[in-house]
């Protein structure tokens, strides 16, 4: 049966109506997920839930074990990912707890991994669409079919963080025209393209970072203040996809590694083949 992944990230550490709930311990290769993976039913689908940041939000943007926590899916048997995200709008036109489905990236960190390969394996995936369209087109149907206000498609800024942007920093975002900034979402997409993992960005925006001279600058406060609003659009517009995911049309993540691995087949080493057999087994 075929397993759907949801990553919360601030203020979405479960998500309600689980059933025959259970948590399923997984070591991988890369080491511990921020959170032992629950597993459980939500209107009879089969879902393995990871609270981003771990429970009690543990973990900043730059300490997150992202290569466990897409592994841990792959692991368990996850095909589609869906994760929610809080993030800053960065025009006008993105009201905020409106949610935003994200179809692009700019990728702006610089102290985490973002790949599961390298040290003896060398492969080189395609992120020309960094999420899935076809998740992301059943999520923009279902919001409209749900009445759920949301924007189609937007480019996500990933910034390293924990800090928040300087005012420099969030006008010269606004001049290359992104729509909202976040931390973590790139770089869960650029593992989960190369884990061959469907993946969908849910973005919530709570602030207008620091450009707009109408409202406050972010904080926490802000963040958390708005955070219900977002957050129980996305776990609506989540359970309604979960009950139409036969809708979904054909997409090519699933083969997205194919033809990726450029290193020679006898030049491989042992170690590098076992740590990533749980994620490019197929192409071993």
């Amino acid at each position: 049966m075929e397993r759907i992944g949801v990553i919360g990230g601030t203020g979405l550490y479960l998500m309600e109506g689980f059933e025959d709930v259970r948590t399923e311990e997984v070591v991988t290769p890369f080491g511990h997920p921020s959170d032992p993976p629950i597993v459980g039913r939500l209107g009879g689908v089969e879902v393995v839930f990871i609270p981003r940041h771990g429970r009690g939000h543990r973990f900043s943007p730059s300490e997150l074990p992202y290569r466990a926590n897409v592994a841990a899916m792959k692991m368990l048997g996850v095909t589609r990912i869906f994760s929610v995200s809080a993030v800053g709008s960065m025009k006008e036109e993105i009201a905020l707890t409106v949610p935003v489905l994200v179809d692009q990236f700019i990728d702006r960190t610089h102290l985490r991994a973002s790949t599961f390969f390298g040290d003896g394996l060398v492969a080189h995936v395609s992120m020309a669409d960094p999420t899935c369209p076809s998740l992301r087109a059943l999520l923009a149907a279902r919001a409209r079919a749900s009445a759920i206000p949301f924007h189609e498609g937007g480019t996500y800024v990933c910034m390293e963080g924990p800090q928040f942007s300087s005012r420099a920093e969030s006008m010269m975002y606004r001049q290359i025209g992104v729509d909202v900034i976040g931390m973590t979402n790139a770089t869960e997409a650029k593992l989960a393209r190369e884990a061959e993992i469907c993946y969908a960005t849910i973005a919530l925006p709570t602030d207008y970072d620091c450009w707009h001279t109408g409202h406050e600058d972010v904080s926490v406060g802000s963040v958390v203040e708005r955070l219900d609003a977002g957050t129980s659009r996305a776990k609506a517009l989540i359970l309604d996809a979960l009950a139409h995911l036969g809708e979904a049309a054909p997409c090519g993540c699933r083969d997205a590694a194919d033809g990726a691995i450029i290193t020679a087949r006898d030049r491989i080493t042992p170690a590098a083949r076992e740590r990533l057999m749980p994620i490019a087994g197929r192409h071993l």
